[in-house]
């Protein structure tokens, strides 16, 4: 009797497999190209942001241009692909709050998915920056047909809220002098792949409203940093890893 030949098994696609772009779960979510599957090219969330379509436009924002103010529509998400973004929130009294200092591979404005029909805060640029608008519904729609994407999206919601919980935690049990050298150190990107970055020239101003103290105050610490050798100034402000022992050791 002749043996049965088997069938041949065909080998899953990427697809069936379940693979998925992988996502970097940091504060800059940084899309990541499609794969070539079986089934065709996977959702590539890099080129969606990085070009128009329907319901998306990209836009150059000068420094200090604003973006969006605060009581405006909230119709849209903004995702930074270049540059330096400052949300702001202004009290009945005048009194204006630094809440975020985001740079590119971020988004904002995501409030508009979780039902907010205002900006509860203003956005501007505080550098040359290159910001794309996704409309409400076409985030909506984009996060339901491709998994890939609302990974992504959602690694950066988590990584936001962590922030936040941090922020939170610094206000309530750290000195103004041991917040100012953590947001220095954030700024300069301490802990992140690569080198420290020099910080461009920043208001001591929007510094005061982000730390969550006077002016005065900032100015003094910031001479003391400058004095045992933390900080520097050249062209930027320079952040050394020695400023760490502020926080460590304060």
């Amino acid at each position: 009797m002749a043996a049965t030949k088997k069938p041949a098994v065909k080998a899953k696609s990427p697809r069936a497999r379940g693979d998925v772009p992988k996502v970097q779960a940091t504060g800059a979510v940084k899309p990541s190209a499609g794969k070539q599957g079986a089934a065709g090219p996977s959702f590539d969330g890099m080129a969606y942001l990085a070009s128009a379509g329907a319901g998306r436009t990209g836009a150059v924002f000068e420094p200090k241009q604003m973006i969006y103010r605060q009581g405006d529509a909230a119709d849209a998400v903004y995702y930074i692909e270049s540059g330096k973004v400052q949300v702001t929130v202004i009290s009945e009294h005048g009194k204006e709050g630094v809440i975020a200092m985001l740079e590119a591979g971020e988004f904002f404005g995501e409030g508009c998915l979780a039902g907010q029909p205002q900006r509860m805060a203003s956005a501007s640029a505080t550098a040359k920056s290159t910001i794309v608008r996704i409309e409400k519904s076409a985030m909506i729609r984009v996060l339901h047909e491709h998994p890939a994407f609302s990974e992504m999206f959602m690694a950066f919601l988590l990584s936001r809220n962590i922030q936040i919980e941090a922020d939170l935690l610094d206000q309530l049990f750290n000195s103004s002098e041991r917040r100012l050298a953590r947001l220095l150190l954030l700024l300069a990107n301490f802990g992140k792949e690569g080198t420290m970055e020099t910080i461009p020239t920043i208001n001591q101003d929007v510094l005061a409203a982000r730390v969550g103290t006077t002016r005065s105050r900032i100015n003094f610490f910031m001479n003391k940093f400058r004095k045992l050798g933390f900080i520097e100034y050249n062209g930027g402000l320079k952040v050394h890893s020695s400023l760490l022992n502020v926080i460590v050791h304060e």
